[in-house]
């Protein structure tokens, strides 16, 4: 199964693939998108592009596990990206949306930036990617466990 995992930002988004297969999870591309309408085009370029099966879209849970403003922000993109997938692709898409913890997804992603050695700027247009890569890596290990494949 393919995964596209969607780091979603105020003014950029990270988007990540993989797939259950191999496990492999890819950096693809971070889009500056401060609006809604922006994130959505970013997004069904990315599903249009990748072709995936699931699209994961990271929560941001709060440190005590509940959902906060944030988080009915990234509930709401997912109806509305729901929405454009099946105006895109058909009702009877096969295309679902998944949902995964973000917390420390950005800490990750900061973590392996320091290093690389690279400048803030490089680091800057980096780091929402490999934030939605972590995202992916979370999502695909607890599906491991969850299946008894990785205890």
């Amino acid at each position: 199964m393919r995964y596209l995992a969607i780091d979603l930002g105020d003014k950029r988004t990270g988007f990540a693939a993989g797939d259950d297969v191999i496990g492999l999870v890819q950096p693809l591309f971070v889009a500056e998108a401060a609006t809604r309408a922006m994130q959505l085009k970013a997004s069904m370029k990315a599903i249009d592009e990748y072709g995936p099966d699931r699209v994961v879209l990271g929560m941001p849970f709060n440190m005590d596990g509940t959902e906060g403003p944030r988080a009915k922000l990234v509930r709401a993109f997912a109806t509305e990206l729901e929405a454009a997938i099946k105006a895109a692709l058909g009702a009877y898409t096969r295309v679902r949306i998944e949902f995964q913890d973000e917390r420390l997804s950005s800490f990750a992603a900061e973590e392996k930036l320091n290093r690389t050695g690279r400048t803030h700027g490089e680091k800057k247009a980096l780091r929402d990617a490999l934030a939605a890569c972590a995202i992916l890596e979370d999502f695909l290990q607890a599906q491991r466990r969850a299946a008894g494949g990785d205890q």
